[in-house]
């Protein structure tokens, strides 16, 4: 079986929910009884940069953290809560129970899925590694347990590039999954041996060369940061290709009054907070052939909310659980990548 013959399943994006219109106080009050509960349940909220603002910010006022996919899962290790709160996606949590398989670990929506761990089916995937079984496989974190329990390594997006070109010096050749663009961009950048699945990001396949092309015609003097999992078309015109912690770096650092930013507009949030005078432009998902399903938002990261937020801590339910012949196989991979994170000196959030 080839990767094109492999059988990716069309992904049905949801619509973006709609929630309630909240007052600033109907707001307040709902973060304070959600703050009491964190308490009574002894639990740490973990938000990842894509999550609604408000979200992000009642993670830090209550002692959580806003982050990365892996660092949420980092977060959770070290913190004393035994209930940890994964406001994202279910790899997410996925990956914090792994981690932690003796906590207690809640989501706001348990549907809340990515469309590049729905397209990458543990089952098909597992039939495409036996039928490469001289490739070392490699897969992103944004897939399920299943399919990282098939895996040798799993990587973040600011890790890859090192691991990959680590591998390719030892002679290996690498199946790597799901996602192409961030295949191909790092083939491209380590000239490393890799076999592509073909799955790809609903957020950051609608990101349109054409249009970044014209709006930065109109914005000359903005610098252009660009989350690999974009088309090769819109990586090229970036000053700055890397993972989310990679670009809110380059937000504080770079002398730019505006940037123009191809990533999912929640990280606009932490930009914003950590450089408030710059101005943020979201990239352009409009133009010949859109249908733009998620407009630069992740409809799913869309379904973490306070109000079901509050439900989950009153309830209880949204638990995640994974079978432990799985879960054992799955953090191999993931403590594998953070060992050679630690062994190389790499700094303690490699990306999502």
């Amino acid at each position: 079986m080839s990767s094109e013959q492999a059988g990716v399943k069309d992904i049905q994006v949801p619509p973006h929910p709609k929630w309630p219109e909240l007052s600033p106080e109907q707001k307040d009050d709902l973060k304070t009884r959600i703050k009491a509960l964190l308490k009574e349940n002894n639990a740490v909220l973990v938000a990842h940069y894509y999550v609604d603002g408000d979200l992000q910010e009642l993670a830090e006022e209550t002692g959580g953290c806003v982050a990365d996919s892996l660092e949420m899962a980092r977060y959770g290790a070290a913190s004393d809560a035994n209930t940890l709160v994964v406001c994202g996606v279910r790899f997410m949590g996925e990956t914090a129970k792994i981690l932690n398989p003796e906590k207690r670990v809640l989501m706001p929506d348990l549907d809340a899925t990515c469309s590049l761990d729905e397209g990458c089916p543990a089952d098909e995937f597992s039939a495409f590694c036996d039928a490469h079984p001289d490739h070392t496989v490699v897969v992103y974190a944004n897939t399920s347990a299943e399919v990282k329990a098939r895996a040798d390594w799993m990587v973040t997006s600011g890790i890859a590039l090192p691991i990959v070109k680590h591998l390719k010096e030892k002679g290996e050749k690498i199946l790597w999954a799901p996602d192409k663009h961030l295949g191909n961009y790092i083939r491209r950048e380590t000239g490393a041996n890799m076999l592509l699945w073909p799955g790809s990001c609903v957020v950051h396949e609608e990101f349109k060369a054409f249009g970044l092309e014209r709006l930065h015609r109109l914005h000359p003097d903005a610098a252009v940061l660009v989350h690999p999992e974009s088309p090769e078309s819109v990586i090229k015109q970036a000053d700055v290709v890397g993972s989310t912690t990679a670009l809110i770096k380059a937000v504080q650092e770079m002398p730019n009054e505006e940037f123009i930013v191809a990533t999912d507009d929640g990280i606009f949030w932490k930009m914003q907070q950590l450089a408030p005078h710059k101005k943020l432009l979201s990239a352009p998902t409009a133009g010949e052939g859109a249908t733009c399903v998620s407009c630069a938002h992740c409809p799913w990261m869309a379904m973490n909310a306070l109000q079901n937020l509050e439900q989950l801590l009153i309830r209880g339910h949204n638990e995640i659980h994974i079978e432990e012949s799985i879960r054992a196989r799955a953090v191999i991979p993931i403590q594998r990548m953070l060992d050679f994170a630690r062994d190389h000196g790499i700094g303690s959030t490699p990306g999502k």
